[in-house]
């Protein structure tokens, strides 16, 4: 499967942007799609998964700030990500799992090429 993240940019604090990943060429919705992001220096960290039955998996320190959201009918993920801070900067990927969502890296087979997000303070 082919994923195509979009929607960064730069960002003023406090904005509300949303984020796409489209996935092509393998049976969406067998997929957890995931969100990682990773910060200049910094490891990749999970942000939000969501599976094909439908569940989601949030970071703790990101549930509340950050919902995910999918359309299997257009095979489209969606981080809408509110209230942002200048620590919110990385790049953001999509990832999909055919063995579910889980936080780890590791547990995701295909990647995106990642979108950046800049919030300015």
């Amino acid at each position: 499967v082919q994923l195509q993240a979009s929607g960064g940019g730069l960002v003023q604090a406090g904005g509300s942007p949303r984020l796409s990943c489209a996935a092509s060429g393998g049976t969406f919705s067998r997929y957890c799609i995931g969100w990682f992001r990773q910060a200049p220096g910094k490891e990749r960290e999970f942000v939000a998964a969501f599976s094909g039955s439908a569940s989601t998996l949030y970071s703790d320190s990101m549930k509340g700030r950050f919902t995910i959201f999918r359309d299997n009918t257009k095979n489209m993920v969606y981080l809408q990500m509110n209230s942002l801070k200048p620590e919110d900067t990385a790049v953001y990927y999509c990832a999909a799992s055919r063995s579910g969502c889980y936080h780890s890296t590791s547990a995701y087979d295909y990647w995106g090429q990642g979108t950046l997000v800049t919030v300015s303070s």
